[in-house]
């Protein structure tokens, strides 16, 4: 089996392992980011009223498309960032330096492969996270969408495909960003443990590659949030006037939030990620890290 096909398919399933876990907080953070200023107390007051008012399977409402299209979107992160760092690797091979086949890579070097491995994420994502937010925030009774395919072929007549790729732009520089840290982090942790104990990566415990991507998945976030809440405003808003735009631009949506709801509103919602974090990002990298494992038994 070809090291792309491995690590397309060990990221899919750390994808699928991601949603699952994950979803139910996702919902929260989604309706904390979108709603007006005023509408719940808290992240167990936004639970509660969707626990009361939608029952527990809307927790997973919209969950289809992260499913499968966050499984996706992993499998390219995944895929990506590995190629990079063979790409790296090699260039350290030729020029003496990273250790054994050259595969210590710098901070640098591990950044930019994070930064690569989330642009090339961010073109799924995009369109992904954007149905999934239309879905999650629509009302329970009388719901715009039928489901994720509804949703893309209503949103695709009205507006082709840039009106599934709206906040784009936002997307990638979120991407960029965060997964250059995110990255970065758990691969350094992974690099210190196998220097510290003298031992194969396959090595490690999985214990520690829950911890590792828990600790990556609060970089992650501690660097992106405020991106992520405008881009969670610019995909739920009106696609023209008639239907309830209220922001002209990325820049516009940054500064109608700032005045109108000041600086909270760029951490609202923070507390549900901030409690997912740990749990969805340690699965993933546990289900990226066991399916490695055992593709590179087949």
């Amino acid at each position: 089996m070809s090291n792309t096909v491995k690590d397309l398919t060990a990221g899919t399933f750390g994808g699928i392992c991601q949603v699952l876990v994950g979803q139910p907080f996702d919902i929260v953070k989604v309706r904390m980011q979108t709603a007006p200023k005023g509408t719940y107390n808290g992240m167990v007051h936004c639970a509660g009223g969707i626990l009361r008012n939608e029952g527990p399977l809307a927790f997973y409402k919209g969950t289809l498309t992260p499913l499968l299209g966050i499984g996706v979107c992993v499998s390219i992160q995944f895929g990506a960032l590995e190629y990079a760092k063979r790409i790296f690797a090699s260039q350290n091979l030729a020029a003496g330096i990273g250790g054994e086949g050259g595969k210590t890579l710098t901070g640098n070097q591990l950044f930019g492969a994070g930064v690569f491995a989330g642009l090339a994420n961010g073109i799924v994502s995009g369109p992904v996270e954007h149905i999934r937010i239309r879905l999650q925030t629509q009302s329970n009774t009388s719901p715009l969408y039928n489901g994720p395919w509804d949703a893309i072929k209503r949103i695709y007549h009205q507006c082709g495909i840039a009106g599934i790729y709206k906040g784009q732009a936002v997307t990638l520089l979120r991407e960029a960003s965060g997964y250059g840290i995110y990255f970065l982090t758990y691969e350094k942790l992974v690099q210190w443990e196998i220097e510290k104990k003298g031992i194969r990566r396959d090595q490690i415990k999985p214990i520690n590659s829950v911890a590792y991507g828990a600790a990556a998945g609060y970089a992650l976030w501690a660097i992106i949030y405020p991106i992520d809440m405008i881009k969670s405003r610019i995909q739920t808003d009106g696609f023209t006037l008639s239907t309830g735009q209220k922001y002209k631009s990325t820049l516009d949506c940054v500064k109608t939030v700032w005045r109108t709801e000041g600086s909270g509103a760029f951490v609202r919602g923070l507390g549900p990620t901030l409690i997912r974090s740990p749990f969805a990002n340690g699965a993933t990298f546990l289900g990226f890290e066991v399916a490695m494992r055992t593709l590179d038994k087949i």
